[in-house]
């Protein structure tokens, strides 16, 4: 058993999908632009919001115009971002039974800090998490591995005592660049292919088997 995991976020412990999308929309709708269905949003997200929002307007859209339309976004998504998002089943009891073993957790995410504590605090109040580490002005995103180090500093943990379980070749990057182990679950907004040559999730049952076993 591991003595510190990391958890993405966005498509690992909450579907936040629909809420995301609703508010690039939102933004691309006050301009009169093409909006996108939730499907396409799954391809865009995972690498910060103001990628999110610059993939969802039109080629070549400017630094002002990304601007703007990321302010739109942020200001719908604060006011909407738990309108559908849920933890997936079996994410909470998970997260109970890691914390009652003394397993230390923390959050590493590319959504901005205050949305990542937001949700965090929301929807598990209860999971004393180490760290809660989102998108920061002045730190890197992943798959930098700056907040894997950050992490494990603040949890006093050496890197073969440390894993990191995520939805998405970023975070598999991540994990690697940090240098410690990872999972990779299926149920997020990538696909098993997507996510081949890496240790493979594919339900909350076998990742608790992974975790605490």
């Amino acid at each position: 058993m591991k003595k510190l995991i990391l958890f993405d976020l966005d498509g690992t412990l909450l579907d936040t999908l629909e809420d995301l999308s609703a508010a690039v929309n939102h933004a691309l709708e006050l301009r009169g632009l093409p909006m996108h269905t939730v499907d396409e949003y799954r391809r865009m997200v995972g690498h910060g919001v103001r990628n999110l929002v610059q993939q969802a307007l039109p080629s070549g859209a400017g630094e002002d115009m990304v601007d703007a339309a990321l302010a739109d976004f942020i200001a719908y998504y604060q006011a909407h971002i738990d309108v559908y998002t849920r933890p997936y089943p079996g994410i909470p009891e998970l997260l109970g039974d890691l914390h009652k073993c003394g397993v230390q957790m923390a959050v590493a995410s590319n959504k901005f800090q205050e949305g990542t504590e937001y949700l965090i605090h929301r929807f598990f109040p209860e999971i004393g998490f180490v760290a809660i580490l989102g998108n920061r002005p002045g730190y890197p995103l992943k798959p930098d591995p700056e907040i894997v180090q950050e992490v494990l500093r603040r949890a006093g943990v050496t890197p073969l005592d440390a894993l990191l379980v995520g939805d998405s070749p970023t975070d598999m990057r991540t994990a690697a660049n940090g240098g410690i182990e990872a999972l990779a679950v299926t149920w997020g907004y990538r696909s098993a292919g997507e996510l081949a040559g890496n240790h493979l999730i594919h339900s909350v049952r076998e990742l608790r088997t992974e975790l605490l076993y």
